[in-house]
């Protein structure tokens, strides 16, 4: 059964089709108008503003404080009783080095405060602050899926491997359009979504 949607999908499959071309263009729109620019960097009210607009044709709930509690394997996410106040924390907390950004993102990825759509918006969300305060970002495209996902599975113990990890794909070509554009189809497809490429999006 499908996800409650605007597109009156009722089949899972072809619901992640459509949730995966209409996104992955928004995502390509963000970058071309400079949007992300506008945003708040590094805080709570800055991913919701990330995950709206890649969401919002789809979703109801986009950009929206999940209601229920989620987990994914046996790990359990933020429970939706202390979700406000984590987030809050969160948005606090310092982002002048890579280590603190990296903490940062790693404790906004437990909190997993959306229904669905957490990643993908949560790695945006990433660059703009690693954009803003290093001038750098990750070139997604060179970080293995499985060892990106194993990372994040353990970065909740210890984040050294996830930094290591990302240190490795840092890149200064901030403005590069197809180093972003492989990075959201690299994005996606930790996810298991890789039908559409993001070049082909008009």
């Amino acid at each position: 059964m499908a996800l409650e949607n605007k597109l009156g999908i009722t089949d899972s499959s072809e619901l992640a089709r459509e949730e995966e071309r209409i996104s992955k263009a928004k995502a390509l729109e963000l970058f071309e108008t400079g949007l992300p620019d506008s945003f708040e960097v590094g805080t709570f009210r800055g991913l919701t503003q990330i995950h709206r607009y890649l969401f919002e044709e789809i979703y109801d709930f986009a950009g929206q404080v999940r209601t229920a509690n989620i987990a994914k394997g046996n790990f359990r996410f933020v429970p939706v009783l202390y979700l406000q106040s984590a987030l809050e924390t969160i948005s606090r907390m310092p982002q002048s080095t890579f280590e603190e950004i990296i903490a940062k993102y790693v404790e906004m990825n437990v909190a997993h405060p959306f229904r669905e759509g957490n990643g993908r918006s949560a790695r945006l969300w990433l660059d703009t602050i690693l954009k803003k305060e290093l001038h750098q970002v990750i070139d997604w495209s060179r970080v293995n899926k499985d060892d990106y996902l194993l990372a994040m599975e353990r970065s909740p113990i210890r984040d050294l491997e996830i930094r290591t990890l990302l240190k490795a794909a840092l890149s200064d070509r901030i403005n590069d359009r197809e180093v972003y554009m492989k990075g959201v189809d690299a994005s996606y497809h930790y996810e298991g979504y890789s039908l559409y490429r993001t070049a082909d999006m008009k």
